[in-house]
């Protein structure tokens, strides 16, 4: 088990061309605990990997259709229909029967082309300066760099499904190693015909600092959230000797320092703000009481920011606290800090899905795209969350959730089978091309 000490000595001797897109949060958020092994800080494609004007637009246009695409699906009438088209490119095939599904797609073909035309060209110009490992989230970069020749190249899976883009034209002769999150991800990929020896079942990469050395944080925090989301004792009664066994008697004394505290997080995209501003509403009164803290987190989108101050204006308490930040390096940074007192997660069945590593129970809004109904159904399959109700009676439903101890049900299934230490094995693949395995919940 590798400890987060060990992460920050281990960086000093790895470096690596760390490579991310502007597609929503998933994919950033993915590499960002990699920054300190990062070969002049993280890099973005079009936007700072020395692309041109034309390539940078190409990149911006991508950017603006994926995200009005995004925030289409809540438009009356039109918005299903509209969205439904885009769906049909990112479509992931059902995941029964296994079956080889290694034949090309339309949408290889097209990203092979798009490539051939100046797609990640200025990303290949600058990485070709010094011959290191690139680790990437997003699947052009990879793609990209093997059609090029480069090598290592890893890929980070940030969902537990995946489209046949992620992989090459030719899987079997392909060189680009990939990183899965969870099992369904290792198993898509080997139905498109990736190779055993190139999938590491890491896991996602989670923060560092929300697992400490030895992952006595998050044994720490889980104990605490535990307290808080059984106020009645009926999850203790039935699991006190487990959870005592896996985060040790000191972690489960509950100090009761804080309130319970929820965090909604909207995507990249700034969809679904408007829920954040209904779970506001109705639970306004135990908010103003002390008894609820609610954490709006807007991101990097200033539309929302605004849209949650007044949110926060109009309920009158110091009890919301809205998360904003102009920079990607400060959002990660604030919300890191966030989750250490986060008792419940509202938010997409996006990469946050595997957030549940944390023990943290997820209530999930409507999933949009084919990855995050496969995410929504990894969570179910892991008991470790459950589909929002109507957000205007949180205040009933979501506290009847409470007082049967179900959210801590789901807290610590996800702490006990998603796995955590996913920064931990990618550091080690890159430092020595293979990876330590084990069947304990704390060693994976």
């Amino acid at each position: 088990m590798k400890s987060g000490k060990q992460h920050t000595k281990r960086s000093k001797h790895v470096s690596a061309w760390v490579v991310s897109a502007n597609m929503g949060y998933g994919h950033q958020r993915a590499v960002f605990p990699l920054k300190d092994i990062s070969e002049g800080g993280l890099m973005t494609v079009g936007k700072n990997d020395g692309s041109s004007t034309k390539e940078q637009k190409s990149w911006k246009r991508l950017l603006n259709a994926y995200e009005s695409l995004s925030r289409t699906r809540g438009i009356p009438l039109l918005g299903k229909p509209i969205f439904a088209m885009f769906d049909a490119l990112t479509h992931i095939p059902e995941f029964y029967p296994i079956r080889n599904l290694s034949r090309s797609t339309y949408q290889v073909n097209l990203l092979e082309t798009t490539i051939n035309n100046g797609l990640c060209k200025g990303m290949m110009e600058k990485i070709s300066t010094r011959q290191l490992p690139l680790v990437t989230s997003y699947f052009a970069p990879a793609i990209a760099a093997d059609m090029h020749g480069y090598e290592p190249i890893y890929c980070i899976i940030c969902d537990a499904d995946i489209n046949r883009v992620w992989v090459a034209k030719q899987p079997w002769e392909s060189r680009i190693n990939y990183f899965a999150p969870c099992g369904t991800a290792a198993q898509r990929l080997r139905s498109y015909g990736v190779p055993e020896e190139r999938i590491f079942l890491t896991g996602f990469p989670l923060p560092p600092d929300l697992l400490g050395n030895n992952l006595a944080t998050v044994k720490s925090d889980v104990g605490q959230r535990l307290c808080y989301l059984d106020p009645k004792g009926r999850f203790w009664a039935n699991h006190r000797q487990s959870v005592e066994h896996f985060l040790g008697k000191k972690n489960c004394t509950f100090r009761d320092k804080r309130a319970l505290t929820i965090t909604y997080a909207v995507g990249g995209a700034g969809a679904q703000k408007e829920i954040g501003g209904r779970i506001a509403m109705s639970l306004k009164d135990r908010i103003r009481n002390g008894t609820v803290r609610l954490n709006l987190v807007a991101g990097t989108r200033p539309e929302v920011f605004s849209y949650f101050q007044e949110i926060k204006t109009d309920i009158g308490s110091d009890n919301v606290r809205v998360l904003y930040a102009e920079t990607l390096d400060e959002y990660f940074q604030q919300f890191n800090t966030a989750m250490r007192e986060t008792d419940i997660l509202w938010t997409k069945p996006s990469e946050l899905s595997f957030y549940a590593g944390l023990g943290i129970p997820i209530v999930m809004t409507p999933p949009i795209g084919s990855q995050e109904r496969f995410n929504r159904h990894w969570l179910y399959e892991i008991h470790a969350a459950v589909a929002q109700k109507d957000p205007d009676y949180t205040h009933q439903w979501m506290f009847e959730l409470l007082q049967e101890g179900r959210l801590a049900d789901m807290a610590w299934s996800g702490f006990l089978k998603a796995r955590k230490l996913g920064t931990a094995q990618i550091m080690e693949v890159l430092k020595t091309g293979h990876m330590t395995r084990s069947n304990s919940p704390l060693e994976r």
